[in-house]
């Protein structure tokens, strides 16, 4: 809704005693509210489960499941523990408030509520939630749905935690001198295509972009959300990503502009994922020697005249399932001793 303040919002009334029940329905309806009803917190959960309210008006001494319980449901349920809540109870005491705030309760209410300070504090819980929906919005047009529910089901916090996943990182090859010859439009232009197409490929195969920066990306096999078999997923979109470019410059072509190439380097091992950043402003991202690895291959690309390099872990995790060949060990920038590399080739490999 575009002003919870204002417009009609749906409501969701929970107390033991019919009497009372009906004339708060009453009273909310007649402010041009929708409003649902439950005698007990078993019934609230079953009906928030099952549909979409904006706020709660509860009752602490019920039976069956009183208003404690249901707060401490809320809190363990990703889906709802962001539902604002009013307690109305002729509970008294601070203890008794100070659980319910603790719990996630917006406000507490003493009974018998005063009609004119209810709505005023309905009406300040439904402006958080809209500031609470515009920032969920906000994290889905900007983040990844794997991020995203990251955030709803762990919340933010900086830091981060060891995982073992794949870290791919990609660009297009001489793109200075192809953003020097044509207009900053066409460069504009190409870059959404080229990214709208890594995204499906890298997305297909349950990979994160997490790192945009000019023509390159940088993209997590296996984190936040757990992947199996990411090292595999990981050159299966990278596989995806050159025969998307093919088609990109068949398209070019057929327009007179020049193709473009990619270079796609691929490790994997242990990183570190998680939150960077400041509590204002923050990214989704991992470190570590894999992370360092992986865009070493990638710049390596050019020297190797390959399209994707993979590591020794990724070469193992395929199982000859992919055509790749050996380049031996190669001096990587960053690496004091040789490392052996692979480039993949094709999907399959001929005894496949």
């Amino acid at each position: 809704m575009s002003d919870l303040r204002h417009a009609s919002a749906r409501l969701l009334v929970v107390d033991d005693n019919k009497v009372n029940r009906l004339l708060l329905t009453r009273s909310l309806e007649l402010q041009g509210h929708e409003v649902g009803s439950a005698e007990n917190g078993r019934i609230a959960l079953e009906l928030l489960r099952g549909d979409a309210f904006d706020l709660m008006l509860l009752d602490m001494e019920m039976p069956e499941m009183d208003g404690f319980q249901v707060l401490e449901e809320l809190a363990r349920d990703p889906k709802l523990r962001d539902l604002p809540v009013i307690v109305t109870s002729s509970l008294e005491g601070v203890a008794n408030i100070a659980r319910c705030i603790e719990l996630g309760a917006e406000d507490y209410l003493q009974k018998p509520v005063n009609a004119v300070l209810l709505k005023a504090r309905i009406g300040a819980s439904l402006e958080k939630k809209r500031l609470r929906d515009q920032q969920k919005e906000m994290v889905r047009r900007f983040a990844t749905s794997e991020v995203a529910q990251d955030l709803q089901q762990s919340g933010f916090a900086l830091g981060g935690r060891r995982v073992q996943g794949t870290v791919m990182f990609c660009d297009i090859r001489s793109f200075t001198t192809l953003v020097e010859s044509q207009p900053p439009e066409e460069t504009i232009e190409l870059l959404n295509a080229y990214y709208a197409l890594m995204f499906e490929a890298i997305n297909n195969e349950g990979g994160v972009v997490n790192q945009m920066i000019g023509d390159g990306l940088m993209a997590i096999f296996g984190a936040p959300l757990p992947l199996a078999d990411h090292g595999a997923s990981a050159v299966r979109a990278a596989l995806e990503m050159v025969d998307m470019v093919e088609l990109l410059n068949a398209e070019r072509a057929a327009v007179g502009k020049s193709a473009i190439r990619i270079g796609v380097g691929v490790a994997t091992g242990e990183m570190v994922a998680g939150y960077t950043g400041t509590q204002q402003r923050a990214t989704y991202t991992c470190i570590g020697d894999t992370v360092n690895l992986a865009a070493r291959l990638e710049s390596h690309t050019k020297e190797a005249q390959r399209t994707i390099l993979i590591d020794a872990a990724t070469e193992a995790a395929l199982a000859g399932r992919m055509t790749v060949e050996s380049l031996g060990d190669a001096a990587i920038r960053g690496k004091a001793l040789p490392v052996p590399i692979w480039a993949v080739t094709g999907p399959r490999s001929k005894s496949g």
